[in-house]
C-alpha cells in the first residue's frame, strides 16, 4: 500500500479557518485525511469533521487513519459537487468553515492501476470513483475529433492539441489505446516541448482527460455555489487548487461573491438585488514555503485561496 498522501500547507489551512471553539468542519476533498487529521489534532473536542471523498478506496484508507477521532468525524462517499445534498443527508444545515483541497493524490498517482501516471504503465483509467461508467480510455474510442481537441485545448491547454489529436488517430487506426504508458509515447512524439523543462510532454494532455473523465471544473462550481449557503456568519471557505483552471475559477468566484451586485456601472441604483456573501482574505493566494516544496515537490503548484462568509 502507497504512503499516505502528505496534505499540503496544513499550518496555513488551520491559521486561516480560524476554527471556533464548537461547530463542524467540512472537508469536501477527503484524500489519505491529512487535513482532516491535522485538524483534529488541533482542534476542541467539540470541533467535528464531516468529510467527502469520491473515492471509496481514499475513504478506506482515511478511516484507518482517523480511528482515534471516529466520534469526531464523519466520512461520506459521494461528489464534491452535490455538497449540499451531502450534508443534507447527514443533517447539516450550517457549518463553521470548509475546505476543498482539489486535485490528485499521491496514492492515485503511485497506484499504477488507477491510471493517473505517466511514469508507471496501467490501464487508462483516471476515474476517482471506479463505480462510474467512463474511463479515458472510452473518451478516446467515442469522442470525436473535434471534441477531443477541444478537452485537450481548453483542459489541458495544450497548445498542440490537433497534433496531439491526429497522433491518437494515427495509433487507434492500427490498435486501442488502452494504458497510460501507450499513451504518453504517442503524446510525447506529437508535442513539442521546450529545451530543459521538467514537465514530461503528455502532462497537459493526462491533466486534460483526467479533468473530463472526472467533470472536475463543474463539480468545483457547484461546491463553490453549495458552500455559500452552508457556511455560518464569519465561517470561512479555504480552496486549494494545483492549476490555473481551478484557481481562475475560485479567483472569480470570490470576487463575484465579494463584489455581490453585477449591474453596469452607469445604473444609478442596484436592480439585480445581489448581496454581497463573502469577504476575501487573501489578496494574492497563498503558496507553500521553500520547506515545504523541498520536502514535498508535487505542492509546487499549490494555491490556497480563503473567504469568509458575511451577511448583509
Amino acid at each position: 500500500m502507497p504512503a499516505y498522501h502528505e496534505s499540503v500547507m496544513k499550518n496555513e489551512v488551520l491559521h486561516y479557518l480560524n476554527v471556533h471553539m464548537e461547530g463542524v468542519i467540512v472537508d469536501g476533498t477527503l484524500g489519505d485525511g491529512g487535513h482532516t487529521e491535522f485538524i483534529l489534532k488541533n482542534t476542541a473536542p467539540e470541533i467535528r469533521v464531516f468529510a467527502i471523498d469520491r473515492d471509496r478506496s481514499a475513504i478506506e484508507r482515511a478511516r484507518e487513519r482517523l480511528s482515534p477521532f471516529q466520534d469526531r468525524v464523519t466520512l461520506a462517499h459521494g461528489n464534491l459537487g452535490d455538497l449540499k445534498s451531502l450534508a443534507d443527508q447527514n443533517g447539516i444545515s450550517r457549518v463553521t468553515g470548509l475546505l476543498m483541497d482539489l486535485g490528485v493524490s499521491s496514492p492515485q498517482l503511485d497506484t499504477p492501476g488507477r491510471g493517473f501516471s505517466i511514469q508507471h504503465d496501467g490501464p487508462l483509467d483516471m476515474r476517482m470513483d471506479s463505480s462510474q461508467k467512463t474511463s479515458a480510455a472510452d473518451l478516446l474510442e467515442k469522442l470525436s475529433d473535434a471534441e477531443l481537441v477541444a478537452i485537450i485545448k481548453n483542459f489541458g491547454e495544450e497548445r498542440y492539441a490537433k497534433r496531439v489529436v491526429r497522433a491518437i488517430r494515427k495509433e487507434q487506426a492500427e490498435r486501442p489505446i488502452t494504458t497510460t504508458g501507450q499513451l504518453s509515447r504517442i503524446v510525447a512524439k506529437a508535442v513539442i516541448s521546450p529545451r530543459h523543462t521538467r514537465i514530461h510532454p503528455a502532462t497537459r494532455t493526462f491533466q486534460a482527460l483526467r479533468i473530463a473523465v472526472n467533470d472536475e471544473l463543474e463539480q468545483l462550481k457547484f461546491a463553490l455555489q453549495d458552500a455559500i449557503g452552508l457556511l455560518s456568519s464569519t465561517a470561512r471557505m479555504a480552496v486549494i487548487s494545483f492549476h490555473s483552471l481551478e484557481d481562475r475559477i475560485v479567483k472569480t468566484f470570490f470576487r463575484d461573491e465579494q463584489k455581490g451586485c453585477s449591474c453596469p456601472p452607469k445604473i444609478p441604483m442596484c436592480v439585480c438585488g445581489r448581496k454581497q456573501t463573502l469577504k476575501i482574505l487573501t489578496r494574492k493566494p497563498i503558496v507553500p514555503s521553500e520547506e515545504e516544496v523541498e520536502r514535498n515537490p508535487r505542492s509546487v503548484s499549490a494555491k490556497l485561496r480563503v473567504a469568509e462568509r458575511i451577511y448583509v
